[in-house]
């Protein structure tokens, strides 16, 4: 599905941003649009070396549409910057975040000035500069939520649904949730096929956890679903596979080799499972084939208006988890894993940084 499509009027020679955009999701965000009728995307993120790297890779392997792209160094967390960065924007995918679980546990302020209030910058600047869309990119662990991580992009989620509220019939905000992106940067295959080729077991945390697995051309392809269908305050998930932790790493050694298995115990802030849609979100969940759309609360405030007599139902009887979802065997898990650039590139000597 292309993402001109709906909303093809103002995209065709519009204007992109993407924040966080050299991360492992804008790298293929790019990969996907670089050859559309967009006539520039602005990457902006706080990281000059890692602009000045993807700006080389762009030049080197798309010379002739790397002049699509404009790098914008900045951050979140600084209103400006953000402001600086969006005159213009037609459309905005927010993917700047923190987002490893132990790193925002010992740290769980910088979870918040990134996760919550560089959302609200970003979304105070899109509708002041009456951005079309902006779609803001969340996890599975922002359904309940028992980690600081999770705890922020949860906040996230309310803050960009808020700001749906009041900005709808100007910018519409949606929302996608996503379980864990594969060979995404900090993510565990990367380290597993480390360990392989260092010739070192591979260090599980608990075999029996679940996990959502996701490769990056899905990630892209979910916010874009979202962009083209998205009402304001609409949150979108992928009918999602998922693992076993035991599974997804046998899957890697049956490609990279068997070098052992340690078992190290549950880190800080992890589930035994996740989950994309929560029971209370599955009394508005819409089925739309690959993906769920569950529509935003649309109650104001006045809630004398709301009351009846009799029960209310107030959730659904089970949540949309990796444990009930489509869960891979070890060939499953195998045949995933090769759906992923990373991961062929790894089998034939490349390596990444």
């Amino acid at each position: 599905m292309s993402l001109l499509g709906k909303h093809n009027s103002f995209l065709e020679g519009g204007t992109l941003l993407i924040t966080g955009g050299t991360g492992s999701f804008g790298h293929t965000v790019l990969e996907h649009f670089l050859d559309t009728g967009i006539a520039e995307i602005r990457v902006f993120s706080r990281d000059e070396k890692k602009q000045d790297d993807m700006r080389h890779q762009l030049q080197l392997e798309h010379p002739e549409t790397a002049g699509k792209v404009r790098f914008f160094i900045g951050d979140v967390r600084d209103e400006r910057s953000v402001t600086d960065a969006m005159h213009g924007v037609d459309c905005v995918f927010h993917a700047a975040a923190l987002k490893e679980v132990p790193s925002c546990e010992f740290f769980p302020m910088e979870a918040t000035r990134t996760n919550i209030q560089g959302t609200d910058n970003v979304l105070h600047a899109a509708v002041h500069a009456r951005v079309k869309s902006v779609v803001c990119l969340s996890t599975d662990k922002a359904a309940y939520p028992i980690n600081a991580m999770g705890i922020s992009k949860a906040m996230m989620e309310k803050v960009a649904q808020a700001y749906a509220r009041t900005a709808a019939g100007r910018t519409t905000i949606s929302l996608t949730r996503y379980g864990n992106v594969m060979c995404s940067r900090g993510s565990v295959i990367p380290l597993f096929i480390d360990q392989i080729r260092a010739r070192q077991p591979i260090t599980v945390t608990n075999p029996a956890m679940t996990r959502y697995l996701m490769n990056l051309d899905e990630a892209v392809d979910l916010v874009k679903f979202a962009f083209e269908h998205a009402e304001p305050g609409d949150l979108f998930v992928q009918k999602a596979d998922s693992s076993t932790i035991g599974d997804l790493a046998k899957g890697v050694q049956r490609l990279f080799g068997d070098t052992g298995t340690r078992v190290i115990g549950t880190r800080h802030g992890e589930k035994l499972y996740e989950t994309l849609v929560t029971r209370e979100e599955w009394l508005r969940a819409e089925d739309m084939g690959d993906y769920y759309r569950i529509s935003a609360d649309s109650r104001d405030l006045n809630y004398d208006k709301f009351v009846v007599k009799g029960n209310v139902a107030t959730e659904a009887g089970d949540a949309y988890t990796s444990h009930n979802s489509n869960l891979l065997d070890v060939q499953g898990v195998v045949e995933k894993l090769m759906t992923t650039r990373y991961v062929k590139d790894a089998l034939e000597g490349v390596f990444h940084e």
